[in-house]
């Protein structure tokens, strides 16, 4: 996705929890507010306040403006960071779906939702967006699904939960991925720091 081959660092953060996400319903491009347990989960993340970023992020809906600011940050909101369309399945919940759905959930390469917006189309606005972006480490206040996309494409079939962070690397080819659990990073280079 970085056709530059200059390194850059995606420090990819999963907003805090919401009524919908609590209730286990899908949630795409509905505005929804961050929950009390969201906010918590966002305050939770001040940490990454103790570096220096090349760019602040955001995707354009509240949940994530709501937990950059909670977190000590005022991001550039860009809608190509915005959730999947869920299209019809917005709003149900997994017990709601049919198997079909189900299926190609699990899968995600080939979701398409009726009335929504496929995974090649979610895939093609976050290429858009990294293709903007100078080299360097860049915080990104996203969504689950988003977060997803971008692991997949390091070889990790990731589900974030609400408030956790996710980094993944490009240099020309290469792909790198890492975990951070609350501040903790689990490679090398300590808590929050994002050298590849």
């Amino acid at each position: 996705m970085n056709p530059t081959g200059m390194s850059l660092r995606l420090c990819l953060v999963r907003h805090g929890s919401t009524e919908w996400s609590e209730a286990r319903r899908y949630t795409g491009h509905t505005d929804v507010d961050l929950s009390e347990l969201g906010r918590e989960q966002a305050r939770d993340l001040a940490w990454l306040s103790e570096r220096a970023w090349d760019g602040v992020w955001s995707s354009d809906l509240s949940r994530c403006l709501q937990t950059a600011a909670i977190a000590g940050f005022e991001p550039v909101p860009d809608a190509r960071l915005r959730e999947i369309d869920f299209g019809e399945v917005e709003g149900r919940s997994w017990e709601d779906l049919d198997p079909q759905t189900q299926e190609a959930i699990v899968g995600f390469e080939s979701f398409a939702p009726a009335e929504g917006e496929s995974v090649v189309q979610l895939r093609a606005r976050l290429a858009s967006f990294v293709s903007e972006l100078e080299p360097g480490d860049h915080l990104v206040f996203t969504h689950g699904g988003v977060i997803r996309a971008f692991a997949l494409d390091a070889g990790i079939d990731l589900r974030p939960a609400p408030g956790s962070v996710f980094g993944i690397g490009f240099k020309g080819d290469s792909i790198s991925a890492w975990d951070v659990d609350n501040g903790a990073r689990s490679g090398p280079g300590g808590r929050g720091r994002l050298a590849g």
